[in-house]
């Protein structure tokens, strides 16, 4: 039988340790791929995985953006969040944009390897919520990847000129690609499209940007 491949991303070493314990558990003999980022994370991909541990909040990822990005390109691969998160919103974002699993930070060892077993068996292992799915996070998971990109340059409070030149397009094509953006996420502003973007964050209160 083939070695199992497991690449774990997250910027503590400390707690790479612990889930590489609660990894060598579930897949004896795994070769455990160490990542402190997800640039990091991708390159290992580059060379197969059969799971995925994913911290959300490290250097260059913040929020659930980058778990969209990587389902996105690796939509196969099994991706379990790890996360010091413990709001239910953020576990059923993160099964309704196609994670695995969800294992809180504050997990015993035991649910850790509850939580991979049910991965490697193919089944899902969220924390119990009551949180349904979220049309808005539908319509945010409907853009493309560069859609995605210049929301978040959005964020940043970017113009239009400032998009064109930080990813090389011209700036007719970024206000077509705004466009797109209120058209797919229902709304007819910035202001709107950033707040209703917040959904991806996780460790900041979301702001409602509809009534009724």
């Amino acid at each position: 039988m083939a070695t199992a491949r497991i690449i774990i991303a997250d910027d503590h070493p400390l707690f790479r340790t612990a889930l590489g314990h609660a990894v060598g558990k579930v897949w004896p003999g795994a070769d455990i791929i160490e990542a402190s980022s997800a640039g990091e994370a991708r390159i290992a991909l580059e060379s197969g995985a059969e799971a995925l541990l994913l911290d959300l909040h490290m250097e260059d990822s913040q929020g659930l953006s980058v778990l969209m990005d990587l389902r996105q390109d690796y939509p196969a691969l099994p991706i379990v969040i790890v996360s010091a998160s413990e709001e239910p919103r953020v576990y059923a974002a993160a099964q309704q944009l196609g994670a695995a699993a969800f294992i809180p930070k504050s997990a015993s060892l035991d649910e850790m390897r509850d939580a991979l077993a049910a991965v490697r068996e193919g089944d899902g292992w969220f924390p119990e919520t009551e949180a349904g799915e979220d049309d808005d996070l539908a319509r945010i998971a409907s853009l493309t990847p560069a859609q995605r990109r210049i929301l978040g340059q959005m964020r940043e409070g970017l113009l239009n000129k400032q998009i064109a030149y930080e990813i090389d397009i011209s700036e007719a094509t970024v206000k077509a690609h705004i466009t797109a953006i209120f058209r797919k996420l229902g709304v007819v502003s910035r202001t709107q499209a950033v707040l209703l973007a917040t959904k991806l964050d996780v460790d900041q209160p979301v702001v409602e940007t509809r009534s009724g």
